[in-house]
């Protein structure tokens, strides 16, 4: 890692330095739902070259950000998983995913949504404090091929990946759930634009849903074409 050193005596340099390279906070992302396999990260990264992957997992172990260990079954093979020190990084990119959401924008043809990617949204827009004050409930959220369940139990949120045994809500929607977590869109806008569609359950819990889960846009960043236009 010393080949990779800004020379400067900070602690944002020194974590650039860990975490800065392409593609290393989405290993960390991913890593941050659970120990993941070396296919597992490929799968959920499907852009990343292997070499690339290879030498990030490599990179993150010698700063002692991840480490190998066994899998947690019978089978034969390892897991890559964030160590304490890498756990530590939680925060950080939570933050940074309220950040990056005001500059999201539309999604492009490319644009894919994981099982892990989603996790970690639904955990970034996850509103604590005013969870609490709402009575406890189990979403089911469909994002295209994606199905997660989003359990909430007063300050608690566990995303775990599948169908709920029981669900008080089950949507199905696309890349358009951004518009309701921000607040562009209201439950009932969402509906009658067949943004959401409830499946099952009441479909006023939508609100409920989207006091729970909430990201606010902020100001609109300035793009480079808009500020060379003015």
């Amino acid at each position: 890692m010393a080949g990779r050193s800004y020379g400067q005596y900070c602690g944002v340099g020194t974590a650039l330095e860990l975490v800065g390279e392409r593609w290393a906070l989405l290993i960390v992302r991913d890593l941050l739902v659970g120990p993941r396999r070396y296919s597992d990260l490929q799968r959920g990264l499907e852009k990343i070259p292997t070499n690339i992957l290879a030498a990030r997992l490599k990179e993150l172990q010698a700063s002692g950000v991840v480490r190998r260990a066994p899998l947690p079954t019978a089978r034969a093979g390892i897991v890559y998983e964030l160590t304490d020190f890498g756990r530590g990084l939680e925060d950080v990119v939570l933050a940074l995913g309220r950040w990056g959401f005001k500059a999201m924008g539309e999604p492009t043809q490319d644009d894919v949504v994981t099982p892990d990617s989603m996790t970690m949204a639904l955990r970034t827009a996850f509103v604590p404090g005013v969870a609490a004050e709402l009575p406890d409930a189990v979403y089911e959220v469909h994002v295209g091929d994606v199905v997660l369940t989003a359990s909430v139990q007063g300050e608690e949120l566990t995303v775990t990946p599948g169908s709920a045994a029981r669900a008080d809500l089950v949507i199905v929607t696309g890349p358009g759930l951004r518009q309701v977590i921000s607040g562009e869109l209201t439950p009932t806008e969402a509906i009658d634009a067949e943004v959401v569609t409830v499946t099952a359950g009441d479909a006023r819990l939508l609100e409920r849903f989207a006091a729970t889960f909430h990201l606010d846009p902020g100001p609109v960043p300035a793009r480079r074409e808009d500020l060379a236009a003015s």
